[in-house]
């Protein structure tokens, strides 16, 4: 099967952009690398990283697994590996070991007006090892539901003075939202100052997709629960509240959740501090309130691997974060004791989607002249998607 290009389109590296579905056999197929041993496809992953060079960026999240991470350029969360690579002057093509709304962070701050002026038009191109590594969380607000609740609530109050925050982890379509309704971003570093910044402009805040995140967050600010009303996409009336609880509300948060943070539950923290005495309790602010209350330190992806970093020799930790990442501070800390927060086991299944097959094809296809999986994010979303990036970049 021949795969012809959609266009004339060329990336940086003078390659044709070819639209394939991972197994359409577009020049490699996916199926023969599934079978290979790892140390052939690492090998393999080498040499078209030495191929490359610095013209080529792969960026590993913290939560991907550690043989995706070895091969990986930068490491980080979501906001901090796009901005460092769109930062890389060299760099020509970006693969993305995340998920999508990752890949399209970094498109759109990759390619933003400043960047493309400073390379003469020069697009950098971004690929994602496998189209199906998604997030659940992200998918839990479409922006036609985001969009109807907006209406929806617009007849109950002001909507000139709600400011839309949406956390990071959510599609491109949901950050234009916020841009043009006068709204902005946040990551879990920076919720809180985000929230002050939208104070300063409204009465209330819109907050989604997760609510644990806006409700821990708010709390620490002295918001009362009562004043925060959940809003589910699934009921017909004001997603399920009152007109009144609408009129009383200072945060009005999405239902939805990350599928790993909430596996956490009291009764963990419960646990290990019974079996372990002394034990901390170091939790993402993503967990649900009834954990994030109980932790000693509750923080960012980058806060729980500083906590661990700065502490001292015979510090006992149970963290309430991805498996992946957990196992990882294990293995780099072994002077202190580090525990996985849940008895269950709860990684990242989208993210983990994300493996050496799934990446060696995505590169070997690159170097003989096939972009896969591209992610380009279209040019109206992207600039307004820009605007709520810049507005949360200018919190202090």
């Amino acid at each position: 099967m021949t795969l012809k290009p959609v266009s004339n389109e060329k990336n940086a590296l003078n390659i044709p952009v070819i639209a394939a579905p991972a197994d359409s056999g577009a020049l490699h197929s996916l199926k023969p690398y599934k079978s290979l041993e790892a140390d052939e496809l690492q090998s393999r992953i080498e040499a078209v990283r030495k191929h490359f060079g610095d013209r080529l960026l792969i960026l590993g999240h913290h939560y991907q697994q550690d043989e995706v991470i070895e091969h990986s350029d930068l490491r980080g969360d979501s906001y901090q590996l796009s901005e460092r690579a769109a930062s890389s002057t060299a760099c020509e093509t970006i693969v993305f070991c995340g998920v999508h709304f990752m890949a399209e962070t970094a498109d759109i701050l990759a390619n933003r007006p400043q960047k493309l002026a400073e390379r003469e038009g020069r697009r950098i191109t971004v690929t994602l090892p496998d189209m199906a590594a998604g997030c659940s969380m992200a998918d839990m607000a479409g922006i036609r539901q985001v969009e109807a609740a907006w209406a929806d609530m617009s007849e109950v109050i002001d909507t000139e003075r709600v400011i839309p925050v949406t956390y990071i982890n959510s599609a491109a379509s949901l950050k234009a939202f916020c841009g043009r309704h006068g709204g902005i971003v946040c990551t879990s570093s920076n919720a809180q100052a985000v929230l002050e910044w939208a104070f300063e402009r409204g009465d209330r805040v819109f907050f989604f997709p997760d609510q644990h995140l806006g409700r821990n967050t708010a709390l620490k600010m002295g918001i009362e629960e009562s004043e925060m009303p959940v809003w589910d996409p699934y009921q017909l009336e004001l997603g399920g509240n009152s007109d009144e609880a609408i009129e009383h509300s200072r945060v009005i948060l999405w239902k939805g959740h990350c599928s790993v943070h909430q596996m956490f539950r009291a009764e963990h923290v419960a646990g290990f501090r019974k079996q372990y005495p002394g034990i901390k309790i170091l939790v993402h602010p993503e967990c649900p309130r009834e954990v994030n209350d109980l932790a000693d330190v509750s923080g960012s992806t980058g806060k729980i691997i500083q906590t661990v970093r700065n502490s001292p020799a015979g510090t006992k930790w149970a963290i309430g974060t991805e498996l992946h990442l957990v196992n990882r501070l294990k293995a780099e800390h072994p002077e202190q004791e580090i525990h996985f927060l849940s008895p269950v086991v709860c990684m990242c299944a989208t993210m983990y989607r994300i493996d050496l097959p799934h990446l060696c094809w995505t590169l070997e296809n690159l170097r003989d002249g096939v972009v896969v999986n591209k992610i380009e994010v279209e040019e109206e979303t992207s600039k307004w998607s820009l605007i709520a990036l810049e507005r949360m970049l200018a919190v202090k």
